[in-house]
């Protein structure tokens, strides 16, 4: 049996798309490894990521480091594939030519036939999970119809395609009964989700049949659009208690001149008023959001108001990344990429200095509750969890003292006894599972 290497790079939906080729290769025969270092495996396949500058030389450093592999003779066989790869596929094959194969996105079949297997079509939707087996991402569609101005994702991946809402509850079910309890929702866009395939939003219908599904414990949000947010979805979250009180919605920036040149459709307003809405209509939620610095014709006025935006409305969890300009998007045919490169990440780090003190305050505020813990796994002295306002990679852990025998992939409740910027500490509150 030959072994393959799969290296996943990029978003948690890049993480899906390997994740189903890895279930094709094993039921073709392979050996499988993911993200392997320092491996004898004879194939590899890189997932690329091309989403901004930082990922896309990420990217191009991989495959470079598998080429000197390849060339060594560990490597007999490189293949990429992703975003980059559909973007820039011609290039790539003039500039990497040691390169065996490059494949669009979406080419599962492609990578079997150049293996010489054929793509098994019963096993569309079966995934080879790379989490750890209690938690999966659960795509619910494909593409964009957005247009804002610096995203090239639509570019690569084409126009919004939902996923028919019985096989997403098929893959579901099939999670479950693998082990999986926590569900986290993923799509480039879940608040369009149904327009496109019933001709109306049916994401607080998805979520509300997903929650239905006996064995999901937890279902997490990821990706909200705030512009036409389908409001209907908050009772959902309100009432269903294995939907958590969690919402990654990224905003972007406060100001008006940003957010129309942005083309973001909507103003501060609209966005502040959803913000409250939404935190009036599901008391105790959390919000993730990801914010930019540095688009072109953000002035220090802009960014002053940014800055003001973080400390008043005070987001439970926060990201930011400096602009990067990408080709054909709307920024590059019409905009000057007039930011300077240290001011745009000067301008990030300030927002997470910010966010950092609102953070702490938040943390520290949370010493003495008890919350339901998921425990992810083991390191060294602690147990590590999270609580139903945290994912996995992005968000804090809670660490856990003094406990010997709990088991991976359960439930427990947990007293918070210490706090830092970006983690919680604390201790099992009661000897049962919360299971």
């Amino acid at each position: 049996m030959k072994k393959v290497n799969v290296i996943s790079l990029g978003c948690s939906k890049n993480l899906v798309d390997s994740e189903l080729l890895l279930k094709q290769l094993a039921h073709a025969g392979y050996r499988i490894e993911t993200d392997a270092e320092n491996s004898d495996a004879e194939v590899v396949v890189v997932n690329t990521c091309g989403f901004i500058g930082d990922a896309k030389e990420e990217s191009v450093n991989t495959i470079l480091e598998q080429v000197e592999r390849k060339k060594a003779g560990i490597v007999k066989k490189l293949l990429v594939m992703g975003c980059l790869s559909q973007r820039y596929g011609d290039d790539l094959k003039t500039e990497i030519p040691e390169v065996d194969a490059f494949f669009g996105k979406f080419d599962w079949k492609g990578i079997l036939a150049a293996l010489g297997h054929p793509y098994e079509e019963a096993l569309r939707h079966q995934r080879q999970l790379t989490t750890p087996g209690h938690y999966a991402y659960l795509k619910i569609a494909e593409g964009c119809n957005r247009t804002c101005s610096y995203c090239a994702i639509p570019i690569m991946t084409g126009k919004y395609q939902s996923r028919a809402m019985e096989e997403i509850l098929e893959e579901c079910r099939e999670l479950v009964k693998h082990g999986v309890k926590e569900l986290l929702v993923i799509a480039q866009d879940l608040t369009y989700y149904g327009t496109d395939l019933y001709g109306g939003n049916k994401l607080a219908e998805l979520i509300e049949r997903i929650s239905d599904i006996p064995g999901v414990e937890w279902i997490k949000l990821h990706y909200a659009y705030p512009a036409a947010f389908p409001v209907e979805l908050l009772k959902v979250m309100r009432e269903r208690d294995n939907v958590c009180k969690y919402l990654d919605i990224a905003l972007q920036h406060c100001s008006d001149h940003m957010l129309k040149m942005m083309r973001r459709g909507i103003d501060k307003r609209k966005t502040v008023e959803l913000v409250e809405k939404i935190r009036k209509e599901v008391p105790g939620i959390f919000l993730r959001t990801t914010l930019m610095t540095g688009h072109p014709g953000e002035t220090e006025e802009d960014f002053t108001e940014l800055c003001e935006f973080v400390e008043r409305m005070k987001f439970e969890r926060l990201g930011v990344f400096p602009y990067s300009h990408e080709e054909d998007t709307y920024c590059d045919l019409h905009y000057e990429d007039n930011v300077p490169e240290d001011v745009k990440r000067q301008r990030a780090e300030k927002i997470m200095e910010l966010q950092a003190a609102v953070s702490e305050k938040l943390n520290n505020s949370l010493i003495g509750n008890v919350f339901k813990v998921l425990v992810d796994r083991k390191e060294e002295n602690y147990y590590v969890g999270r609580t139903e306002h945290d994912s996995p990679e992005v968000d804090p852990e809670v660490l856990i003292e003094g406990a010997t025998d709990l088991q991976i992939g359960n439930f427990y409740w947990v007293r918070i006894t210490g706090a830092d910027e970006y983690d919680l500490y604390g201790s099992i509150a009661k000897e049962t599972s919360a299971e």
